[in-house]
């Protein structure tokens, strides 16, 4: 006779160890290490250098630049997901030497540096379009600094924004217009490899490896106008940052050094724009790695992803993520001879959701010219802007994902927005009427897709009525973008007692110590001020 109990029990147990076998198979393959591509120095390039950051195009693709080629002097690549690559442009300039990698604009183009080129050998910035390559500065080694190593990167104001390292000589920060000026904005804590960074306030952040109150680096903030600000510098709590920093979903940044902490051999870090500063991480050289040269990328599950270039099980470095509290710390990856190994550059996380990145060494088919490899961590696919991260209603957006020919809507915030598909990895999309501050959602039939950054929709004025009034007069306001308003104020900075009627319509009082003036409308988008005042009879 059965037991219907212990049948019942048996059949929870089996169900329970059913259970746990998807889950642990499932575990398993959101771990998967692969090494996609052996680099050569004969077509393609190879041993991609600090940085070596690669960058996701429109189409989908992954391009880059490589220092070494026994036919020229470093080639820009184009790779596919699946681990495809081309030479797409091939230097010809001795000691071109393009270690940078390259960061996409929003005009489609790709932007990096090349240390050594030019006539002086002194380095270059460039442009990449459709396979052709435009030399946008040659640096002189003079006001204007000299060996750019970082890639320069594109802001919403539409002027690329970069660094030099410059030797011994402290390095400069240059800004390059859409026309093509260059000038120089600022010179810097002394000369950096790492690539400059834009904050959501609008501001760049970036790091130097000496520099700041104990000559140890810095994390430093510059506006666009060339102001610098040290926010952090380094110390006993880890020295010599050489990798970016980057800014996390919780707005503080995070980054590594690579010497210095509890064991001397690097640190993860966490500093705000106010510059709390805390040390998440230290590096452990047996088993975790030593000597870290490059960022951290933030994936869906809010962990951060890096990759330190030595020291580890096998010598070559590891793959590890850490949370953004530092509780938690996994080593995902060990480098090797066969599969890669030493890599100086900041992995890259596509938008289908993985980490891709490049070793300076390793590889199957001759193990000292280094691999593309990709790693799932079992991370959601997602949408990215490109570059801009705020404008008002009717303005445009680049949008990188994938999925995009099937999309059947976009929402900027709360609110909606129109959208034109390019192709299936890139699209434009404008905010309109109602949309608000927020992340920006990509509708799709297999699930929508969320930008990890924030779009800041811009308030406007359009009018007012009437034109004067004493205090205690009602104004009728018409504009764009008012549902997250939070303030409004009238010549003077009174502010004023108001009401949101609608997204284009707010009611405020003139308020007492209201001056004649301009009136404004502060949202989490931004300021909105009037071109003409009111006046306060």
């Amino acid at each position: 006779m059965i037991n219907l109990n212990t049948n019942r029990s048996f059949s929870m147990v089996c169900t329970m160890i059913v259970l746990a076998t998807i889950a642990c198979a499932a575990l398993v393959q959101a771990q998967v290490y692969t090494q996609l591509y052996n680099f050569d120095c004969v077509k393609v390039g190879c041993n991609p250098n600090q940085p070596g950051l690669l960058a996701q195009g429109q189409d989908g693709g992954l391009y880059s630049t490589m220092p070494t080629q026994i036919s020229g002097d470093g080639t820009v690549i184009g790779c596919s997901p699946s681990g495809l690559c081309n030479a797409i442009f091939q230097f010809t300039d001795v000691n071109s030497s393009p270690t940078s990698g390259l960061s996409l604009g929003f005009d489609g183009n790709f932007y990096g540096t090349a240390e050594t080129g030019g006539a002086g050998r002194t380095g270059t910035v460039f442009k990449v379009s459709g396979g052709a390559m435009t030399v946008l500065h040659t640096f002189t080694d003079g006001t204007d600094g000299a060996y750019p190593w970082a890639p320069p990167v594109q802001a919403p104001d539409g002027n690329i924004y970069g660094v030099t390292y410059n030797g011994s000589n402290p390095g400069k920060a240059y800004k390059i217009t859409p026309s093509g000026v260059f000038s120089v904005l600022a010179t810097l804590p002394s000369g950096t490899q790492a690539p400059l960074v834009v904050g959501i306030d609008g501001k760049l952040y970036g790091t130097t490896p000496y520099g700041g109150d104990f000559n140890r680096g810095t994390v430093f903030q510059m506006t666009t106008k060339g102001i610098v600000k040290i926010i952090h510098s380094f110390g006993a709590d880890g020295l010599v940052p050489i990798g970016p920093v980057m800014q996390a979903s919780d707005g503080k940044f995070y980054g590594t050094t690579s010497g210095g902490g509890s064991f001397n051999q690097g640190i993860v870090y966490q500093v705000t724009t106010g510059g709390t500063y805390k040390v998440l991480h230290n590096f452990q050289t047996a088993t975790e790695g030593t000597g870290s040269t490059t960022g951290l990328v933030q994936g869906s599950d809010k962990f951060l992803y890096g990759v330190i270039a030595g020291g580890g099980i096998n010598g070559l470095g590891s793959l590890y993520k850490v949370n953004t509290t530092g509780t938690t710390f996994a080593v995902l990856h060990s480098f090797d001879k066969l599969t890669g190994g030493t890599p100086f550059s900041t992995p890259t996380l596509h938008t289908n959701g993985t980490i891709y990145g490049v070793t300076h060494t390793g590889g199957s088919e001759n193990s000292t010219y280094g691999v593309l490899y990709s790693f799932d961590a079992g991370l959601k696919p997602f949408a990215s802007l490109v570059v801009l991260s705020s404008g008002k209603v009717g303005d445009a957006v680049g949008i990188l994902g994938q999925g995009f020919t099937s999309v059947t809507g976009v929402q900027f915030g709360s609110g909606p927005g129109t959208f034109t598909v390019v192709n299936d990895t890139y699209m434009i999309a404008s905010p309109t009427t109602g949309a608000t501050t927020g992340p920006v959602t990509v509708l799709e039939p297999g699930g929508n897709l969320v930008t990890p950054q924030t779009y800041k929709v811009i308030p406007a004025i359009l009018s007012f009525s009437p034109a004067s009034g004493a205090v205690g007069t009602q104004v009728q306001i018409t504009g764009t973008s008012f549902d997250q308003a939070s303030a409004v104020s009238f010549g003077g900075g009174a502010k004023a007692a108001f009401t949101v009627n609608s997204d284009t319509q707010i009611t405020a009082t003139v308020p007492t110590g209201a001056k004649t003036g301009t009136i404004s409308v502060t949202t989490k988008g931004g300021k909105a001020t009037s071109k003409t005042k009111f006046t306060v009879n």
